[in-house]
C-alpha cells in the first residue's frame, strides 16, 4: 500500500491553519501528510452516508458532518496552537456541542467514518485508527470502496474492541448511536461501475 506524502518539518494546529485552502494536509504528532483528491467511488459512499445519517439525525441534538473539517485531537488540555495532531474524516457525528467550534471540533467524535483510498489506506489503517483510539471515539468505521469491506471499531472501556470486518452491505446499527440504521446495499452499485481508462 502506498503512504501519502510528508511535508518535511515539525507542525501544529497553528500551521495547519496558515496553510493555503487549496492544500489539504492533516497532522499525526507533528508531522503533515498530504491528503489525495477523492475518487468518485469515494465521494459516492461519503454522498449516500451522509444523507442517510442527516435524515436519521433530524431533530436530534447529534450532528453530522463530512470533510473537509478539521477534528483536533489533544493529547491532554494544551491551548489549540500547541495540538500535533488534526484530521479531516469523511464523515463524523458530534453529540456534545461543547466540542464543536467555528474552525472545527476539538475532541474525538462519537462516530467517524473514513472511506479508504489507495494513497492513504496504510495511514488510516494504523496510525489514524490508534490516534482515534486514544481519543475516545466512540465508534470507528473504516470502507474500502473497492472491496466493499467494512471494518468496524466499537469504544469498549477504554480501548476499541477486536474490529467487526464484514461485507459492506444490508443494514448496521450504530452501536454509538443505537437509534441510527445504516443502509449499505448501495454499496453493489459501486463495484459493478466499469474501472477508469
Amino acid at each position: 500500500m502506498a503512504r501519502p506524502r510528508i511535508k518535511p518539518g515539525e507542525f501544529s494546529y497553528r500551521d495547519y491553519l496558515a496553510w493555503p485552502e487549496n492544500e489539504r494536509w492533516q497532522l499525526l504528532d507533528g508531522v503533515a501528510y498530504a491528503m489525495a483528491p477523492p475518487s468518485i467511488a469515494h465521494q459516492a459512499v461519503v454522498f449516500e452516508l451522509a444523507r442517510q445519517l442527516g435524515n436519521a439525525l433530524e431533530g436530534k441534538p447529534c450532528r453530522a458532518f463530512t470533510g473537509p473539517v478539521g477534528v483536533r485531537l489533544p493529547r491532554a488540555q494544551e491551548a489549540d496552537a500547541f495540538i500535533d495532531t488534526v484530521f479531516e474524516p469523511d464523515l463524523v457525528v458530534v453529540c456534545d456541542p461543547s466540542k464543536l467550534e467555528p474552525r472545527g471540533i476539538r475532541g474525538a467524535p462519537d462516530l467517524v467514518i473514513e472511506v479508504l483510498s489507495p494513497s492513504t489506506a496504510s495511514f488510516d489503517l494504523v496510525e489514524k485508527r490508534q490516534r482515534y483510539d486514544r481519543a475516545g471515539v466512540r465508534e470507528l468505521w473504516l470502507i474500502d470502496p473497492s472491496s466493499s469491506v467494512l471494518t468496524v471499531y466499537r469504544q469498549h472501556g477504554e480501548h476499541f474492541d477486536a474490529p467487526d470486518i464484514r461485507r459492506a452491505e444490508g443494514e448496521i446499527t450504530l452501536t454509538a448511536l443505537p437509534e441510527i440504521t445504516l443502509y449499505l446495499d448501495f454499496m453493489s452499485a459501486l463495484r459493478e461501475q466499469p474501472e477508469p481508462l
